[in-house]
């Protein structure tokens, strides 16, 4: 049986108030809309009011009237997620993090960083940067999204192929419980073996667990130099197997990303001319970035990813020769999910599979599409093995969009498990996704994920709806 929550009456406002005031708790229609969708697809659940907290105190507040009055909480950043994580399926309270936005502290001794939820992701990397400090997870929203947003996810990106996911960087949070109770999940340590690892638990949780309202992340020296080429393919399938190839010749690059030759071309009509010269043969494009300190020692990397290259038939490989093609290039490859949103309704699926499966994934949704007359776009980071695969409804239905597709995508979802692979890569699962959990996890797991949700968040108020079937 679904869960019961209360509505909002003029008490609960009154309350809500009176832990903030009245300027941080929204109840206009325009503001309770703008903070009922994220970027998944066209999806729209307002909240009955919304919060926004300035500390920690204030959030441990603001949950322990909530779950004792069974009032449902959804936690809310920057708003820019992909399977509906954010959204108040179940309207209630949304939490905006908004203006917990200050970076604490840049520990330049220990490389670390003290960073509140709300901090663009941008800002903090550009922050590090001019301490000659390196945070290398970069979603293609980094511009805007938030850093807690992207611990809720376990975000990745382009760079996630040499340096890790979000989780590889976090040391340590402060979480707020759905009780009110605040507790630190690690250590500002880089080795930390005591008890269970509740930061790791945290970390993906989309929010279903706990409020995060300070984080502890590792940093790294900064990369002085990175060398970027972009690589035309005259059958996509070959590009997808060349990222295999690249890594078995040990080159492991900073970055490894496939567009097909449609997303490029849908990209390009919001950014800066890059220089890329799109012909009608070539079916893909691979974007290939090595960074490090030696001139000399990437060059001969960037040689022998050309010499794996060649045995793929590929065409005029572009070298970016400036930081301005480079910074062209980039933002070619983070317009790409934009123009795709652009162009027409669709649906994003986040497959991941072993890099080397690859082709396979591909030929199986293109095959999916000439069976059942659908368009589709894919790209994105190859060499993670991580293909987002983006559904155009085009002319389509509305029967088949709403009543086939879910089946077509429960085809593609098994196909990735068959091939070793999982069906979110750094989306996360949210409310999109739920149904399609059966194909990943038997029944054991999914009770051992609601019994540890259980513990966490015995009455359930905390983004409820999500990830569970």
């Amino acid at each position: 049986m679904a869960k019961q929550f209360n509505k909002l009456n003029a008490t609960h406002v009154d309350r809500l108030t009176a832990i903030l005031d009245s300027e941080r708790v929204l109840l206009k229609k325009d503001k309770l809309v703008e903070f009922g969708h994220d970027e998944t697809e066209d999806l729209i659940f307002p909240p009955e009011v919304v919060v926004l907290p300035e500390n920690t105190s204030e959030v441990s507040s603001i949950l322990k009237y909530c779950d004792e009055n069974s009032i449902p909480v959804t936690p809310s950043g920057a708003q820019t997620g992909l399977s509906g994580g954010a959204l108040p399926v179940h309207g209630g309270v949304a939490l905006s993090l908004r203006r917990m936005n200050k970076i604490v502290e840049i520990d330049e001794k220990n490389h670390q960083v003290f960073v509140e939820p709300g901090v663009i992701t941008q800002e903090l990397q550009e922050a590090v940067e001019a301490k000659g400090l390196y945070y290398a997870p970069d979603p293609a929203s980094r511009g805007s999204c938030f850093i807690g947003g992207n611990i809720a996810e376990n975000s990745g990106g382009p760079r996630a192929v040499k340096y890790g996911v979000t989780k590889d960087w976090v040391l340590n949070l402060t979480v707020v419980l759905p009780s009110g109770e605040v507790i630190e999940t690690g250590a500002n340590t880089l080795k930390n073996s005591t008890g269970y690892n509740l930061t790791q638990l945290l970390v993906g949780s989309e929010g279903t667990l706990g409020v995060v309202t300070q984080i502890t992340l590792k940093l790294i020296p900064k990369p002085s130099i990175s060398l970027l080429m972009l690589a035309p393919f005259f059958e996509a399938s070959k590009a997808c197997e060349a990222v295999a190839a690249v890594f078995r010749a040990g080159v492991i690059p900073s970055a490894m990303e496939f567009m097909e030759r449609d997303a490029i071309a849908l990209a390009a009509k919001y950014v800066d001319d890059p220089g890329v010269h799109l012909n009608t043969d070539h079916e893909a494009h691979l974007l290939i970035e090595v960074d490090g300190n030696n001139a000399d020692y990437l060059m001969a990397e960037c040689e022998q990813v050309m010499s794996v290259l060649d045995q793929f038939d590929v065409g005029e490989v572009l070298f970016a020769e400036s930081s301005a093609q480079k910074n062209a290039l980039w933002a070619l490859r983070r317009k790409v999910g934009e123009a795709v949103k652009a162009e027409s309704t669709y649906k994003e699926e986040d497959t991941v599979v072993p890099r080397f499966h690859l082709p396979e994934l591909l030929a199986t949704v293109k095959s999916l599409g000439n069976e059942f007359g659908f368009r589709s776009i894919c790209y994105g980071h190859a060499g993670d093995g991580n293909l987002h695969i983006n559904i155009l409804k085009d002319e389509l239905s509305d029967d088949y969009w709403n009543d086939k597709l879910p089946q077509i995508i429960r085809q593609i979802f098994e196909k990735t498990i068959s091939l070793g692979g999982t069906i979110s890569g750094e989306h996360g699962i949210g409310w999109v996704q739920k149904g399609y959990m059966d194909l990943k996890f038997s029944k054991t797991e999914l009770d051992l994920m609601r019994a540890i949700k259980g513990v966490f968040d015995p009455n359930g108020i905390l983004n409820p709806g999500k990830i569970f079937p």
